[in-house]
């Protein structure tokens, strides 16, 4: 009989050590820091022996933790790719895409009937996944992810679609004449619209209204205002006039073309994002002309928004 470690554990270690942040693993897993830490001494006391230490710029394996490491990645990536294979022998019926919901809502959802109207014979089926623990065990043929720029090359099963810069928005009406502010410290007297935790935990710092702040010449501390733990429904409450909203470019594009929002800054104030969005397919799907029509589409629509 198999005596086989604790499969959570496993992919609990292969996030820390990939991100080499607990923090980080927490996030991209949809769990907090504490839960990741309490799989982690799980595998340790599986293995009996420490497999992660701390260091000036982030965890590192030790030398047991590196073996375990050698290979796991491949393996994890080889069960997740196990659904594809058996699908690929059957003829499917549609298309599973799983995607983020608020690119769902605020991107793809305007533009997917065009690839619809195009492949009349293929039902696209849109499912939800808002991390990466989610996205592992979705029931999907792609996947859209939001990656760290690191991990966002594209692969043999995976391509990148689309870097985005994050900015101020709101809606016309608080803005004087519904126009950029022409003096950028302005933005101290307009209500603030925030996103995630307190304190920026698990964000980069273009999402940091404090940054912003001191970017822009601001000495006064940023006003409290509302929280949302979603950009989705931070994005929802601005466009009802509730604040200014940092946001990323895609999400925006739609509602800033339309005059719904508007730029509260000029772009040369623009930060990157830290991460990036890819879509992925399992590797037994890569030749599957269902997956590769609709990867090829949304390439094109991403190329044709950000030249927009």
């Amino acid at each position: 009989m198999r005596t086989l470690p604790p499969f959570d554990a496993l992919v609990a270690f292969d996030t820390a050590l990939r991100h080499r942040s607990m923090t980080r693993a927490a996030a991209e897993l949809g769990m907090t820091q504490s839960a990741v830490s309490h799989r982690l001494r799980r595998l340790e006391a599986f293995v009996g022996t420490p497999l992660l230490s701390r260091s000036s710029d982030g965890l590192r394996a030790t030398p047991a933790g590196a073996e375990l490491a050698s290979g796991l990645g491949e393996l994890l990536d080889g069960l997740a790719d196990l659904r594809g294979r058996c699908r690929a022998l059957v003829t499917p019926a549609g298309l599973r895409v799983a995607v983020g919901s608020a690119l769902a809502d605020y991107w793809l959802v305007r533009r997917l009937p065009r690839f619809t109207r195009a492949h009349r014979k293929l039902e696209v089926e849109l499912g939800i996944v808002e991390n990466e623990l989610q996205a592992r065990a979705a029931d999907a043929d792609v996947q859209i992810l939001w990656q760290p720029i690191e991990a966002a090359r594209s692969t043999s099963t995976q391509q990148l679609l689309f870097h985005e810069q994050v900015f101020p928005v709101c809606c016309p009406q608080l803005l004087p004449g519904g126009r950029m502010l022409r003096d950028p410290r302005a933005l101290a007297e307009l209500p603030l619209v925030h996103k995630g935790p307190p304190g920026g935990r698990g964000q980069g710092a273009e999402w940091s209204w404090p940054v912003w702040f001191e970017r822009l010449g601001i000495e006064r501390r940023p006003p409290t205002g509302l929280r949302f733990a979603a950009l989705g429904t931070a994005i929802a409450a601005a466009l009802e006039g509730a604040g200014v909203v940092m946001a990323r470019s895609l999400l925006v594009h739609d509602a800033l073309t339309d005059g719904r929002l508007v730029r509260v800054l000029p772009a040369k104030w623009d930060m990157p994002s830290s991460k990036a969005h890819v879509v992925r397919w399992p590797a037994a799907l890569g030749s599957d002309q269902r997956v590769r029509s609709f990867v090829d589409w949304l390439a094109a629509e991403a190329k044709s928004t950000t030249k927009a």
